[in-house]
């Protein structure tokens, strides 16, 4: 998986960095076979937006993009850097569950059919 990180109005210490490959590289998991060809693109920092004291100061955002599939994308904001990688983290793992459990639905019903098809072609 090529992973692009991008720092706005934030100064990126080893440790967040190290923190955010390691959630990062659990999403590898739901990707499979194909995590040669995913890119990801991370953006971490401060929040631009008109408050600049109080919660919800920093944002994670992070972008999956496989060729041939839906794109996957969330954004959060949180007091800490952390918790906003947690929070867009979880984020991500769903919507890759639900679009992989759509995909599955999606192969049951065409084999179903493809099976009422032969069925009532050998009448």
């Amino acid at each position: 998986m090529d992973i692009r990180i991008k720092a706005t109005d934030y100064e990126m210490s080893p440790e967040t960095e190290s923190y955010l490959m390691e959630k990062l590289n659990s999403l590898e998991k739901h990707i499979g076979e194909k995590s040669h060809t995913v890119r990801c693109e991370v953006e971490i920092g401060r929040d631009a937006g008109g408050q600049r004291k109080g919660k919800n100061l920093y944002f994670a955002e992070v972008r999956v993009l496989t060729p041939g599939e839906e794109d996957v994308y969330a954004r959060n904001n949180s007091e800490s850097v952390n918790a906003a990688i947690d929070d867009v983290k979880e984020e991500v793992e769903r919507q890759m569950r639900k679009g992989k459990r759509r995909a599955m639905y999606s192969a049951r019903r065409i084999g179903a059919s493809v099976k009422r098809w032969l069925r009532f072609g050998k009448q």
